[in-house]
């Protein structure tokens, strides 16, 4: 018997300057109360989980400016920010980090 071993190829994403690439949270599927919401009326994530980060802005002098984020980091960004790019066929956004208000701590 011949076993073929097929080469795994992973596609990666390095976001530039001061963009992040944002795992979006999956959508609510039911309320609060417990009733379910069609797909159709169910609205857009506006949390998610940073996977990566560029290495920031460049500055007058030329000197790298430091992202607020990083990787890992829960993140609550603007409903229509960014843009959508699959990778692997998993849906991510790419946002800049303007575009990203506020960082969920525990």
């Amino acid at each position: 018997m011949l076993c073929i071993q097929k080469e795994v190829h992973i596609m990666t994403l390095k976001p530039l300057a001061d963009r992040v690439l944002v795992k979006p949270a999956p959508k609510e599927e039911k309320t609060s109360s417990g009733l379910y919401i069609s797909s159709g009326a169910q609205e857009k994530p506006q949390r998610g989980e940073v996977v990566a980060v560029g290495a920031g802005k460049l500055n007058d002098k030329g000197e790298r400016i430091a992202l607020d984020v990083k990787v890992g980091d829960q993140v609550y960004y603007g409903k229509f920010g960014g843009n959508e790019v699959k990778i692997d066929g998993e849906t991510y956004l790419l946002l800049r980090s303007d575009d990203i208000y506020a960082i969920l701590c525990e």
